[in-house]
């Protein structure tokens, strides 16, 4: 059974953008093979500062990527991910069947509600 996906990987910095492509080309090939999974969307989000060190580094290059696949290819796919020098954090997890939308409710501001109760 297909399920979708969405993995966010921070490459190493010093990395070139062809290099990080051709990694990225070969990660989704495992999943991507047999036709069992099928990618959907990848965004680069290009260099950007970590919030602490991973790994000595202070900067990392961040990419995302969203794909259906079987549940039976992640395990290889998620160990040549771990293995790859490369990459220094990522987290795969699954994507929600529907994107969520922003609740929007009614406030009102508690100095107003005082006001009200004082002119009552």
């Amino acid at each position: 059974m297909s399920r979708r996906y969405e993995t966010v990987y921070i490459f190493d910095s010093s990395l070139d953008e062809p290099a990080i492509t051709e990694k990225l080309n070969r990660f989704h090939a495992l999943l991507t093979k047999d036709g069992k999974g099928t990618l959907s969307n990848v965004s680069h989000w290009g260099k950007r500062t970590m919030a602490y060190k991973v790994k000595k580094k202070d900067t990392g290059y961040y990419v995302v990527a969203e794909f259906s696949a079987a549940g039976d290819l992640l395990p290889e796919y998620e160990r040549a991910v771990k293995l790859d020098e490369g990459v220094l954090r990522y987290m795969c997890v699954e994507a929600a069947k529907e994107q969520p939308k922003p609740v929007v409710a009614a406030a009102v501001a508690p100095e107003e509600e005082e006001l009200e109760e004082e002119e009552a």
